[in-house]
């Protein structure tokens, strides 16, 4: 219920009630607008997750890369257990929710980090390197790069950090 309907609600009530419920009115946080979410492809989402954190909006950030693993994870995981080893930078492109997913969670983890929240760093990290490991994220200068070994150095360093505190 939006703060408007509480307020119209109180037309015809007693006025101890009304205040009550304009005082909660006002204390209820502002809803987001719903975020645009493109295509819905799993590249526009990732893609919208990366510029989102350029330009410091991390909670959108956020909000890109949990669309993207509630809509495609299924496949992804599916795409990873099809795998012995990395793909071929031929066939790479074809493993799209694998490498798409796994490059959100790192950027989840990425977030996390800015945020200082290093449990959930660490939680995204470890998804990344123990479920999706063989995913690959093209770099615009020219090649894959493996997330989840960016991972497993991260997941090092928290973990190093953690003793360190």
């Amino acid at each position: 219920m939006n703060r408007r309907a509480v307020v119209s609600r109180c037309v015809g009530m007693g006025r101890a009630f009304c205040v009550l419920l304009v005082a909660v009115a006002v204390a209820m946080p502002a809803v987001r607008a719903e975020e645009d979410f493109g295509d819905f492809s799993s590249a526009t989402l990732t893609a919208k997750a990366w510029g989102a954190v350029g330009a410091g909006k991390l909670d959108t950030a956020l909000v890109f890369t949990g669309k993207c693993r509630e809509l495609y994870m299924e496949k992804a995981l599916e795409q990873q257990a099809s795998l012995d080893g990395f793909a071929s930078d031929e066939e790479a492109p074809m493993l799209w929710a694998l490498n798409d997913v796994g490059t959100c969670l790192f950027i989840e983890g990425q977030v996390y980090e800015q945020q200082k929240d290093s449990k959930k760093a660490l939680a995204a990290y470890e998804q990344l390197a123990s479920k999706l490991g063989y995913a690959q994220c093209w770099d615009p200068k020219g090649w894959f790069w493996k997330p989840a070994e960016a991972a497993n150095k991260k997941l090092k360093e928290l973990e190093f950090d953690a003793k360190l505190e």
